[in-house]
């Protein structure tokens, strides 16, 4: 069955998805292509990385808060729910949902229905859901740490995204969109992948998925001193892990976005963990993604 084509007819109807595949493998683009070829494609699309929120802000996140509502609130906000109305929310790494924020979120989904923190009036929105995990939610299920009635919620329909190693058809395409899209963002103009340099990506394993194909597209940019990329500016056989971004080519802007880049795909898009990498407060981190234009946080290869 083709992949393109499930998605295509679920995106037809209004029903909740679930994404599922290894980390890196695409699902946040997924999300978005359901949303642009579903009814809904005129209203908003609205993102947001469940596994990157603390519990202090989770409530105020998606359904907003009123002014006055706690300490700091001095100013009304919309949540994510009311923004996305008449539209689709993607829900990324539900899985790291804690229990005790999972009845809100059932009640949100189930009845379109929720408060601003701080409020008694009942907000109404009509959202479509979709959401992305790389857990195993029927054992989080098992083991208490997830609702089974949110589980089948969200889970009217479910894809499975397989990792890039197993779309080997896929690999060159996907290389020269984001070999084109860097070039793009770093004024490189005109640039293209060798033969030799499409064969060595078809060889290699892709542990990191789309989004460590769209990292090496990015760096070949960036390091490469021609229009035509070689296999030899692929650097593949140092990835990942061991690779040498040669820093002192590099802008200190495109070293920096480089080491943020890094650091969010190490850490599997969780906002703590990557500000812990780099020895810096979260708030330090989300400034220096938004400084960049660098999504805080799905990537657009979840």
């Amino acid at each position: 069955r083709s992949l393109i084509g499930d998605l295509v007819r679920i995106a037809e109807t209004d029903a909740n998805v679930l994404l599922l595949g290894e980390n890196g493998t695409g699902k946040s683009m997924l999300a978005q292509k359901l949303h642009d070829w579903s009814p809904r494609a005129e209203h908003p699309f609205v993102k947001i990385n469940i596994g990157g929120l603390s519990p202090g802000v989770f409530e105020s996140e998606l359904f907003g808060h009123v002014r006055g509502a706690y300490t700091d609130a001095k100013s009304t906000r919309t949540g994510r729910f009311e923004l996305a109305n008449g539209g689709t929310l993607f829900l990324d790494e539900i899985g790291n949902l804690p229990a005790e924020q999972q009845p809100k979120l059932l009640r949100a989904i189930e009845d379109g229905e929720f408060e601003r923190v701080g409020s008694s009036t009942t907000q109404k929105v009509s959202v479509r859901v979709v959401s992305a995990t790389n857990s195993d939610l029927p054992a989080e299920i098992r083991s208490g740490k997830f609702r089974q009635d949110l589980y089948y919620r969200i889970n009217t329909f479910q894809l499975t995204l397989p990792p890039l190693r197993e779309r080997k058809a896929d690999i060159v395409p996907l290389s020269r969109y984001f070999l084109a899209k860097a070039a793009l963002r770093y004024g490189r103009g005109d640039v293209a992948l060798t033969g030799d340099a499409e064969r060595a990506l078809l060889r290699y394993r892709w542990p990191g998925n789309v989004r460590e194909l769209s990292h090496v597209m990015e760096r070949s940019v960036l390091l490469s001193g021609g229009q035509r990329i070689g296999a030899a500016d692929l650097r593949l056989q140092d990835s990942p892990g061991g690779d040498d971004p040669r820093f002192e080519s590099m802008t200190l802007d495109q070293a920096e976005i480089w080491l943020l880049r890094r650091a969010m795909e190490d850490s599997g898009g969780s906002i703590q963990q990557a500000a812990d990498t780099l020895g810096i407060t979260r708030q330090s981190l989300y400034r220096r993604l938004k400084k960049h234009g660098l999504d805080v946080g799905c990537d657009g290869t979840s």
